[in-house]
């Protein structure tokens, strides 16, 4: 968790996957992080204390274990994300995605009314909480996969996974 100003991330856990571990990161009672190990933009969590019993964790691994079981998780976590205004629009039009859709940059950078979908691209590629901000639910136009941080091959698992219906 690279940090900088503004970084307001507390404790941090790893979490097994059927996709590899992932790092979380909590802070105020809230999912600060969730990333995949070695994924790009994934921040350093040096300055972070390891607590893989902290309850926002404990509440995560159940998520996530109902969501790779193949079912959605219905009830929410709390999040407590950090990045610009522009980002967090993105972020909070991707979890307008349901399970099993998918949208386009272009559709996403329209509903913002933004003229460039590759800044939707870019605040995409830098969620800060893989899976449950699902950026892995974008895709191109006219239906091509493009490029998912954790990488192309957890996109398509997690797109087969949701079923998903507008996968070429």
């Amino acid at each position: 968790m690279r940090g900088g100003a503004g970084m307001n991330r507390e404790v941090y856990t790893t979490l097994p996957t059927p996709l590899g571990e992932m790092v979380a990161a909590a802070a105020g009672g809230a999912l600060a992080g969730l990333w995949f190990q070695g994924q790009k933009h994934i921040p350093s969590t040096a300055s972070l204390r390891f607590d893989p019993g902290c309850a926002v964790f404990l509440h995560l691994r159940e998520w996530l274990e109902r969501y790779f079981a193949g079912e959605n998780p219905a009830y929410p976590l709390p999040l407590k994300i950090e990045g610009s205004a522009f980002q967090k629009a993105v972020w909070q039009a991707l979890q307008k995605i349901p399970s099993g859709g998918t949208a386009t940059y272009g559709e996403i950078s329209r509903a913002l009314g933004v003229r460039c979908p590759r800044a939707v691209g870019g605040a995409a590629g830098r969620n800060p909480i893989a899976i449950i901000i699902p950026c892995h639910r974008v895709i191109g136009a006219r239906g091509a996969l493009t490029g998912y941080a954790g990488g192309l091959e957890k996109k398509i698992f997690l797109l087969e996974l949701e079923k998903t219906r507008r996968v070429p």
